[in-house]
């Protein structure tokens, strides 16, 4: 990475997404740990899904302030995490944990993101939950410091695009 200061980086979208993939990679290529979000999932909110259940704003919330801990341990070092941060209150309180966050939305075709979460087994992430997830998504707004990335593009693709804006210091790049 150039002599820019590494951001926080958040890669949000629903289950299917990419999240994970895109994030390991992105970490690798800046040199900065990579933390999956669902591992700081309590059991009981593991469990509650594994059942079928979305979580409530109310159940989600410790987990939204675990991961913005993550983000702000970090400090100007840099991380990158894969986390839904499906709704916008939840973004904005991972910013009062990481006020120069750079919110990264790994955007698809519902076709495509329901054939992924078909075709794969996930510890506690039923596909029955998609339908939850796309009712409480609200994609990244334009005042959000990030980017808006096309999940049809290969994962070297996207990271490829998000290294040019980290690199460029644009994190206030909006697409």
């Amino acid at each position: 990475m150039s002599s820019h200061r590494v951001p926080p980086v958040i890669i949000m979208g629903i289950q299917g997404s990419g999240k994970t993939t895109i994030g390991e990679l992105l970490a690798q290529r800046l040199g900065v740990p990579f933390v999956d979000g669902d591992t700081l999932h309590s059991w009981k909110n593991k469990e509650w899904m594994a059942s079928g259940r979305a979580l409530s704003d109310a159940q989600r919330l410790p987990w939204l302030h675990a991961v913005g801990e993550a983000l702000a341990v970090a400090g100007g070092s840099g991380i990158v995490v894969a986390c839904s941060a499906l709704k916008r209150s939840y973004r904005d309180l991972l910013r009062e944990h990481a006020p120069t966050m750079l919110t990264v939305f790994a955007r698809g075709d519902v076709d495509l993101i329901h054939a992924r979460i078909t075709a794969r087994r996930h510890e506690y992430m039923p596909p029955s939950l998609l339908p939850t997830q796309l009712e409480d998504l609200e994609e990244r707004e334009d005042d959000e410091p990030g980017l808006t990335v096309d999940i049809a593009q290969t994962p070297e693709q996207i990271v490829e695009r998000i290294m040019t804006v980290i690199s460029a210091g644009a994190a206030s790049h909006a697409n």
